[in-house]
């Protein structure tokens, strides 16, 4: 509920917040100051109201989540931060875009205190927003509310722009968001009509509000800057109505800027220093004095940030209360929110049976049912594509509008919209979520990836399909260069098991690994289980890189090094090449063994041995350093082609008998 301020201490702390983003961006000589400017009156409304955050504890799990989805109008997220409380002081807004700052140019997790997400790629946060939505509704189905207390109960706010809204993920995201009826999600879009290259009208002319009525959202229009018609816009959006709720805010890029506002000059430059002296005039500013908060804005906040310190320590009071009363849910909150990866996961796996070769997407859909058993905050899906990634939770229920008690998420064909709701989901806390699609697919998922590994978010990507050996669908689904796309993005490991022994030690290294993004790439056609009795153990992945058998001892004649589908191959070839001392080397993951020691590395690939044959079904790029100056690497060079995988092994060499010939140089 809103508490009783005064409408002019509302506007004073809007046009505060289009001073301080005047001055940063003149300052820094760069920024955008339209989107702060344009937006202050809702954004002073929302955080002085209504917004439920504390200040002094970012992380309280029930604390509302704010997203600036256009994340180039930063000034005014660490406006409102600074005026908020948070640890973001005046001197950080005159470090706006320096380096080492606290204020950089797109909002950033991880590096500003209150930033819930990074943002800059349009449409990103949206759809990130979308999945922190779902992260509270599936979270609050676990836990039971009564009539004295809700401990999941907030809400999602997003700002968007008519750049997010352009993008396609916005498609993606906010249908599904309106199909699962994700009624705590409530997106403020500023209507200011304008890009960068001028009126939206010189390549957009969507009905916005005609659009989201379609995709099953709420809309409420209201003007943008008159102040009681945003305040009864907000109460009316954060009252459920089983619909996620789009509010429309007509509103004037830069406002109050007198000769630039309404206009693309506004939305990426300085205003330049005259234009900025006329705009603090016309705020009621000193135009002499910079990074001013007017003792009643200060005020105003202040009071705020006591009234939701008060807030959560009665959530805190209530939050134990109901533990008490509800002994297996607050059971059920430790296993998601506190502690959601279970210890001796590993005891958990199924065993293989040696004797019949298994697809390892097929071993993989094994290993994540085993697990999910014993991990409640296991959730996921696939982008339409379950029974092909083996990626269904089975007997786990299906997460459905109006009902997400279930396990098991169909994101529909949206492959980026599904990546981002995984880092939403994962930053909202509470579920370590996995997404599935055919690997070539994952060109789909990338700009979402990055920005996964970017913030360090641990979400887990299923990609089957892995190679030409997908066949008869031909080039357009054999993925060639995408293994080396994903190892190019810094922070993001790449995990490629050579069969089910290793996929399940693939599993929980993805599972571990919580310092960025993993990707496991499993096959469709079935693989030999390798015999773990004469060859390294499969644990032996989580340093990335080993070797797995060795026909002599000391310093090998020939090294044969594979990852996935190829290591058999390689193993088969070892065992016919007579006379001579083979050492085959399984390598699951560049990222893993580079960052071992270089004693280890060297043990694993010996520096003496300069005969060394590198063995992957894709590009190269990536491997020059490990097969050396004097080796060979056989991989694919070009595209695929239509036909049994059989027949195209043979065609591109992926043969035992090409393999050893290879071998011998």
């Amino acid at each position: 509920m809103s508490k009783a301020i005064d409408d002019a201490t509302v506007q004073l702390a809007a046009n505060t917040i289009r001073c301080l983003a005047i001055d940063a961006i003149e300052k820094a000589k760069s920024g955008h100051p339209g989107l702060p400017m344009g937006m202050a009156d809702v954004a002073a409304t929302l955080w002085l109201k209504y917004l439920r955050h504390d200040p002094a504890d970012p992380a309280w799990s029930d604390r509302d989540r704010f997203v600036l989805s256009g994340g180039h109008g930063s000034m005014l997220l660490y406006s409102l931060l600074h005026l908020a409380g948070y640890k973001v002081s005046l001197d950080d807004l005159r470090q706006f875009r320096q380096v080492g700052s606290a204020t950089p140019g797109h909002p950033e997790y991880g590096h500003t205190p209150g930033v819930e997400t990074t943002t800059g790629p349009l449409g990103q946060g949206l759809a990130t927003a979308v999945g922190m939505a779902l992260a509270e509704r599936m979270l609050a189905a676990r836990v039971a509310s009564d009539d004295a207390f809700k401990p999941v109960d907030h809400h999602t706010f997003v700002f968007c722009g008519d750049g997010d809204l352009m993008e396609g993920v916005s498609h993606e995201a906010c249908s599904i968001a309106g199909h699962l009826a994700l009624d705590r999600l409530v997106v403020f879009f500023d209507s200011n009509a304008i890009t960068i290259e001028g009126a939206t009208s010189l390549a957009c002319s969507d009905d916005v509000a005609m659009r989201f009525k379609a995709y099953g959202w709420r809309v409420i229009e209201t003007d943008g800057h008159d102040l009681s018609a945003i305040d009864k816009a907000i109460r009316k959006a954060i009252r459920s109505s089983g619909k996620p709720t789009l509010v429309i805010c007509r509103t004037i890029i830069g406002k109050g800027s007198p000769n630039k506002q309404g206009t693309s000059a506004c939305h990426g430059a300085p205003l330049g220093p005259d234009e900025s002296a006329a705009a603090k005039r016309a705020l009621g500013f000193d135009p002499d004095q910079t990074f001013v908060v007017p003792e009643a804005v200060r005020d105003a906040f202040d009071a705020r940030a006591k009234s939701m310190r008060r807030a959560h320590r009665r959530w805190t009071r209530d939050f134990g209360a109901w533990r008490e009363r509800h002994p297996i849910e607050a059971v059920a909150w430790n296993r998601h929110v506190v502690d959601p990866v279970p210890a001796n996961l590993a005891s958990a796996l199924p065993d293989f049976d040696p004797a019949k070769p298994i697809a390892t997407r097929a071993a993989s859909g094994q290993v994540l049912n085993a697990l999910a058993r014993v991990m409640p905050s296991l959730v996921g899906g696939s982008a339409d594509l379950a029974p092909s990634n083996n990626t269904y939770l089975k007997g786990m229920g299906d997460v459905a509008p109006g009902d997400y008690s279930g396990r098991n998420i169909h994101f529909g064909i949206r492959e980026l919209a599904m990546g981002c709701m995984l880092s939403g989901m994962t930053l909202h806390g509470g579920f370590r979520p996995f997404g599935g699609t055919f690997f070539v697919f994952s060109d789909y998922c990338r700009p979402a990836i990055r920005l996964a590994a970017l913030m360090r978010v641990p979400a887990i990507y299923v990609f089957t399909h892995d190679s030409f050996h997908v066949g008869e669908d031909g080039p357009t689904h054999e993925p060639v260069e995408h293994l080396a796309a994903l190892r190019s993005i810094p922070g993001v490991t790449v995990i490629r098991p050579a069969d089910a022994t290793e996929t399940a030690a693939a599993w929980i290294e993805a599972i571990e690994n919580m310092s960025g993004p993993t990707a496991l790439i499993l096959t469709r056609q079935a693989l030999p289980i390798i015999d773990r009795s004469v060859c390294a153990p499969a644990s032996s992945l989580s340093r990335g890189g080993y070797v797995l058998w060795q026909s002599g001892t000391g310093t090998p004649d020939v090294m044969l090094i594979a990852s996935g589908s190829e290591v058999s191959l390689c193993l088969e070839a070892a065992k016919r090449m007579a006379g001579k001392n083979v050492c085959v080397v399984s390598m699951p993951s560049l990222e893993l063994f580079a960052a071992q020691t270089q004693e280890y590395r060297d043990s694993v690939i010996d520096p003496a041995c300069a005969n060394r044959l590198v063995v992957e079904a894709g590009t190269r790029s990536g491997w020059e350093a490990i097969a050396g100056p004097a080796g060979r690497i056989l991989s694919m060079e070009g595209f695929g082609a239509s036909g049994p995988h059989g027949e195209l092994a043979k065609l591109y060499g992926f043969t035992t008998e090409n393999i050893i010939s290879l071998a011998n140089f």
